[in-house]
């Protein structure tokens, strides 16, 4: 069988084209030396040629042309046969397939080839749409179709591109805890961590406006929503462990589009959370974040449900966002730009870090100087004073360090950069929530490390069962990579 399938493939007229022109190529350096680029890509295009006629070989297979068969126990009779063009990794492939469908008027069709070989959106071959996907998650469409026409291979359009992590982030959102939590199972804790850190931040992102108005009217009654005019925040959270020497090891990456509290965002930490502590329950938990209120009560929310866990837990706000407020304070007392206020900010800078009593005594200078200054002077440093009266529990850098814990959130300002900036924040760009979405979807597992993990969960949800009665017929068949 397999000689016979193989002499078949040889017989192709892509297999015979593909001799011809290595044939043809051996007597062109009879006169002179030819261009080897050339040669790449005419030989590329060859390959390419012999793939889709394989492709489409297989893919027929995967047709059935019966008088009647079952899909979810529903009945279905042929009406129709045609052929349909699908896009596999090579390209463009056509093949015959028949249609079938229920009793009863309006109801839609349904292709047990696709069903039968996971072709996702009616569409793209598995394999293909991971390369989309996979693309599309780093680039805009724009940028991604460009990359494949350069490469030289499939060539999705703009909008064919634009449509599939919509389609894909549909089926994810439908499964989401479960697939999260099939993901999760198949990871294992590294046994040199020591701590398990929790952050949560945000960075604004340009929406539609019905989609902005949309979260605005969502947020709590009464409160202005806040950021430019079509600017909404993108919930961004991230674990990480990190072993007894401070060494990061792993980390796990989310991000939400607008949404109030950030409730899914939590709800995707603290499962998360659970399921690492479930392997560990002895991993020291640090909740890290800026001084926002609302970053601050998703952690709470989070303490809350992770109390039960035997070790101990502290909160820590971000080094460096504690010292833009010493900043702002020494501006406010000796002058922005004053030889003295730089020179105060650097000494109480290290103090705040190295001095057990650094928070303290940053306290006290505030609030001589703010009795002493007056007007303007005076409520701006009141401002960095407040802040630092309600982070001072969370500001023990000395004592964090020498136990070699994180103190800055460089880690969750890193997620909202290559997580959200740098993909949804390019010149011109606007965003529903469900397109803003599927992209962060995609960045997060790809960054988290879990892509390879994630796809075949994606594929196997475009592939169904095909019964056909009176026959030992039942196939849902794995998918490509």
């Amino acid at each position: 069988m397999t000689q016979e399938h193989s002499a078949e493939v040889l017989q192709s007229p892509a297999s015979q084209r593909l001799r011809e022109f290595l044939r043809t190529r051996r007597q062109a350096w009879q006169a002179g030396v030819p261009d080897f680029e050339q040669f790449e890509r005419d030989l590329h295009e060859h390959m390419m040629n012999l793939e889709r006629e394989c492709m489409a070989e297989e893919l027929a297979r995967y047709d059935v042309k019966v008088e009647r068969l079952e899909v979810g126990g529903v009945s279905y009779q042929p009406v129709l046969q045609a052929a349909e063009t699908y896009l596999s990794s090579a390209g463009p492939v056509r093949v015959e397939r028949h249609l079938y469908r229920p009793a009863g008027r309006n109801v839609k069709s349904l292709c047990p080839l696709e069903l039968r070989a996971g072709i996702i959106n009616g569409y793209w071959t598995p394999r293909a749409a991971r390369h989309g996907a996979f693309v599309m998650a780093q680039l805009p469409v724009g940028a991604a179709e460009a990359l494949f026409a350069e490469l030289g291979a499939m060539q999705p359009s703009r909008s064919t591109l634009d449509r599939l992590p919509r389609t894909l982030s549909a089926h994810w959102e439908a499964h989401r805890e479960d697939w999260e939590a099939a993901v999760q199972v198949q990871e294992t804790v590294p046994a040199e961590a020591t701590t398990l850190a929790l952050s949560v931040d945000g960075v604004m992102a340009p929406l539609k406006p019905l989609a902005a108005e949309r979260v605005a009217k969502r947020a709590a009654a009464g409160k202005h929503a806040s950021g430019p005019t079509g600017y909404r925040e993108v919930g961004c959270g991230t674990l990480t462990l990190y072993d007894r020497e401070g060494e990061r090891l792993q980390t796990i990456q989310y991000a939400r589009m607008p949404e109030p509290k950030k409730v899914t965002l939590g709800q995707q930490l603290q499962a998360e959370a659970q399921a690492i502590l479930g392997a560990r329950p002895e991993l020291r938990r640090v909740y890290l974040a800026d001084g926002a209120e609302i970053n601050w009560q998703v952690l709470a929310e989070l303490e809350q449900t992770l109390s039960a866990t035997p070790a101990e837990s502290c909160q820590i706000v971000d080094f460096y966002h504690a010292c833009t407020h010493l900043k702002n304070g020494c501006d406010a007392i000796w002058g922005q730009s004053s030889v003295r206020g730089q020179a105060e900010f650097a000494r109480l800078k290290v103090l705040l870090k190295e001095a057990d009593d650094g928070a303290q005594r940053i306290l006290a200078t505030l609030k001589y100087h703010a009795g002493r200054a007056r007007g303007t002077r005076r409520k701006r440093i009141r401002i960095e004073l407040t802040y630092f009266r309600n982070q001072q529990r969370r500001m023990q850098y000395a004592v964090y360090q020498r136990q070699h814990l994180p103190i800055a959130s460089g880690v969750m300002e890193a997620a909202c950069k290559t997580l959200v900036t740098q993909r949804l924040k390019g010149s011109g760009m606007t965003w529903t929530l469900a397109g803003g979405q599927a992209i962060l979807t995609l960045r997060s597992l790809l960054q988290s490390g879990r892509w390879g993990q994630a796809w075949p969960l994606l594929a196997a949800d475009f592939c169904s069962p095909v019964v056909i009665p009176n026959e030992s017929m039942e196939v849902s068949l794995p998918l490509a990579a």
